[in-house]
């Protein structure tokens, strides 16, 4: 048996609340401050930037193909997006009996892929299960899966093919075929991973995914069929990462207290370097 190898993070940005869905763009990581109902950014000498402040909590972040920005806003189900006269609204989900929505992909063509809770979390209902909603960019919104536990963080393979979302209260990474239009077929196990429940991910160029595994204090990094080969050990607790930097090979953390309020972006340097999308 190989060894794992354990590494350890350094603190890119503290002082805030609940970081979440970070996002490598445009030379700067970019990020939901959930609790704080903020989307910003931090480059790489740790200087924040408020690029929107809501009223309610905010999630997946994903860019269209004519680079404007795509807002998951948490509570009343819809997605935004920024256009350069502020935020306008893409899709009320409601009816799609989220409850609560949280990440997402958004693909070459726009199309973003959004996750949700399924049951009310927050108030300690029993759990159900949901579905992942597609939304093009026009606003059109339908199911593409759905018996979903928890679809959470979600990367799209480098050649568009494939799409693997974390089941969190299934504790599996679970992967689709993407068709022409968009749909998922050829649902399938890519990861148990037994006592993790994964949250956020990303993937890297080896085909690897960093899972951020909140509960343990920890992000791992899982190969398809569900081997670990690397630990990465943190404070707190760690609930989303992103391959970013220059060379893509800076794996960015975001973690925060089970309280939601002490949050941090820490970083570590690894040797393979982020693909696909986000």
């Amino acid at each position: 048996m190989s060894k794992r190898i354990t590494l350890k993070t350094e603190i890119l940005v503290e002082g805030l609340k609940f970081p979440e869905s970070p996002r490598w763009h445009d030379n700067k990581l970019w990020f939901a401050d959930m609790e704080a109902y903020k989307v910003m950014t931090v480059d790489l000498k740790g200087k924040t930037k408020t690029i929107i402040e809501r009223l309610s909590p905010v999630s997946g972040l994903g860019w269209l193909p004519d680079g404007r920005l795509l807002i998951v806003s948490v509570e009343d189900c819809r997605l935004l997006r920024l256009d350069p006269e502020g935020v306008t609204e893409v899709v009320d989900l409601n009816n799609f009996g989220t409850i609560y929505l949280n990440d997402m992909v958004v693909d070459k063509k726009g199309r973003a892929y959004i996750g949700n809770f399924g049951f009310d979390y927050f108030h300690e209902k029993p759990f159900a299960p949901t579905k992942l909603i597609l939304v093009t960019p026009d606003g059109d919104a339908r199911i593409v899966a759905e018996d979903m536990a928890f679809p959470n963080g979600t990367v799209i393979t480098p050649d568009d093919q494939t799409l693997i979302i974390a089941e969190t209260f299934a504790a599996r990474l679970t992967a689709f075929d993407i068709l022409e239009d968009g749909s998922l077929s050829g649902r399938r196990v890519w990861a148990n991973l037994k006592s993790l429940a994964p949250d956020g991910i990303c993937l890297d160029a080896e085909g690897g995914i960093w899972a951020a595994a909140p509960g343990r204090g920890r992000v791992v990094r899982v190969l398809e069929g569900g081997k670990i080969t690397h630990i990465i050990k943190v404070e707190n607790d760690a609930y989303a990462c992103m391959l970013g930097g220059p060379d893509r090979r800076t794996l960015f953390v975001a973690t925060s207290t089970h309280t939601r309020t002490s949050g941090r972006i820490e970083y570590v340097e690894v040797d393979t370097p982020g693909a696909g999308l986000p």
